[in-house]
């Protein structure tokens, strides 16, 4: 079972959203979906939930097309921004017709969580705070037991003990009956432990689909005095570079092939937010983008 996207395009007025992206999500994976505001995150899972409708392409869940097609929706489910729900509605009530939607919902399961989140499922949907609005969606998506689970920013206004809430009882879930989660947001840096694949979105086009573990592993910097390192990095595909006085940290995206270092010379390792930020920023490919200090 997958999700298969082919040449998928959407455009909005004189905005290219999407430009012919082709993307499977498979089985059982988890995947980050990470790119900067208006790289096209959000409108690639709003189409494959059918939110949207793309421009041009087709989308297919597994293997039927995505496009009006309630049973191959039934494996879907977006975790959003916005609420679907009738703001009149209470967090129980609002539980029970999810429960009326999705046959495999965990209605237990998710009062549950309701209790472990400390969400008063009396108030009204329309009622709750941000945080606590997230955190209803979250228990929500959580509890569907669908094949695929989308989650579009899962943890805005969350404080710190509720994201760390959240992400231990994903993972609890995955472990227990494996599903397919894509996490779409911007704290790269909190998710980076939990992702097994990465795709990474800019400007409509998918620049990097790949294991998250062999990213970072081709993912290093170079620093010491600035014409040894311009030396040793010459040819090498260098994502950006920063500059301080004589020193100098060039940043490269490839196999590390230094035998013997010369003296001055130190080579580290990048995190996924880091790394995340230079490949954006400097469009991955041989820039040598100054920032001095």
């Amino acid at each position: 079972m997958k999700i298969e996207l082919k040449d998928v395009s959407k455009k909005f007025q004189d905005t290219q959203a999407l430009n012919k992206v082709n993307l499977n999500f498979e089985e059982e994976k988890i995947y980050g979906l990470l790119g900067r505001n208006g790289a096209g995150k959000s409108t690639i899972l709003n189409i494959i939930a059918n939110r949207q409708w793309a421009s041009d392409g087709q989308v297919f869940i597994d293997g039927q097309s995505a496009w009006e097609n309630s049973q191959a929706q039934k494996k879907v489910y977006l975790m959003s921004e916005k609420c679907m729900y009738p703001g009149s509605m209470k967090g129980e009530k609002a539980l029970k017709w999810s429960a009326a939607f999705y046959p495999e919902f965990d209605l237990d399961y998710a009062k549950f969580l309701a209790d472990a989140f400390e969400l008063n499922l009396n108030k009204k949907v329309s009622s709750l705070s941000t945080g606590y609005s997230s955190i209803f969606k979250l228990i929500v998506a959580l509890s569907v037991n669908t094949p695929f689970v989308f989650f579009d920013e899962p943890v805005l206004g969350l404080d710190a003990n509720h994201r760390e809430l959240f992400y231990q009882k994903l993972i609890e879930k995955y472990s227990e009956k494996p599903f397919t989660v894509v996490i779409s947001t911007h704290l790269i840096e909190e998710i980076s432990q939990i992702i097994e694949e990465i795709i990474i979105i800019d400007h409509g086009k998918i620049i990097f689909n790949e294991s998250c573990e062999e990213l970072l592993q081709r993912g290093y910097t170079v620093s010491g005095p600035i014409n040894i390192v311009d030396r040793l990095v010459a040819g090498l595909n260098r994502i950006g570079s920063d500059q301080l006085g004589g020193l100098k940290t060039v940043t490269i995206l490839g196999e590390q092939n230094f035998s013997d270092l010369p003296k001055g010379i130190e080579i580290g390792k990048l995190d996924l937010q880091k790394l995340f930020i230079k490949i954006t920023s400097n469009k991955g490919v041989n820039n040598d983008h100054e920032s001095n200090a």
